[in-house]
């Protein structure tokens, strides 16, 4: 991913740990599938999965993080180097948050399954949010491997498709709760699945924008997207 340098020592680190970023990825993309089929199947085998990934995606990104500490340090890098290692730790940081909303999703449906809670609440409506989080999550890392800004801008705009699918099933869980109070327990433990899935979009949107930060040098945090549009398209 990063351009050559003149050090080609210093090129190979830094093609390692875009290496490391894009496997902790690929973890991380895995964590999510598994907590998207163990609340489709409500699978119990699925939930132990997630564990077990999020403890190697955990170890991944200490890993990540001292690798970069340790190339600041010996190579007192350039501004324009210094910020591609500063987003290399954004990015891991935000795929470290995404595991624990995964490994969240896969606790709460747990607890769906060990409480006995009844098949009809929707929670196959929550699949779609969470196919979309999934897929939100392939393009974010698609778009940092190949620092591609178009395809960073249309993650902003896909991220929307999941806020409003998190409103309309927050509306559809408090109609289940008012009109059968038996079920707001699992109710809420649907809306905290919901909550996680919404929180994974989030963060795809977050590596988006340090694509846009790494090829343009601009922040766009905080940003209207027809701003982000008008700035770097």
């Amino acid at each position: 991913m990063p351009d050559k340098h003149l050090s080609s020592q210093f090129d190979s680190e830094l093609n390692s740990v875009s290496a490391r970023v894009m496997e902790m990825g690929g973890l991380v993309e895995s964590e999510i599938r598994q907590a998207v089929y163990a609340l489709s199947h409500f699978s119990l085998e699925a939930v132990e999965a997630v564990a077990s990934i999020e403890t190697r995606v955990n170890a991944l990104e200490v890993e990540i993080d001292g690798e970069l500490s340790s190339i600041i340090a010996r190579r007192q890098p350039t501004a324009r180097d210094l910020r591609l290692l500063l987003a290399f730790s954004k990015a891991t940081a935000n795929l470290e948050r995404m595991g624990d909303e995964a490994n969240k999703m896969a606790r709460m449906v747990r607890s769906i399954i060990e409480g006995g809670a009844p098949r009809s609440l929707p929670s196959s409506d929550l699949r779609v949010a969470a196919e979309l989080a999934s897929g939100l999550l392939r393009k974010a890392l698609d778009a940092f491997a190949r620092l591609d800004v178009k395809m960073a801008v249309s993650i902003l705009k896909e991220d929307d498709l999941i806020d409003q699918e998190f409103d309309g099933f927050v509306r559809k869980l408090v109609t289940y709760m008012m009109e059968d109070p038996r079920t707001i327990s699992p109710s809420l433990d649907l809306l905290f699945l919901a909550k996680a899935i919404e929180r994974i979009g989030d963060h795809s949107k977050n590596m988006a924008e340090l694509v846009i930060y790494l090829v343009k040098g601009k922040d766009v945090r905080h940003t209207a997207l027809d701003e982000i549009e008008s700035a770097v398209l």
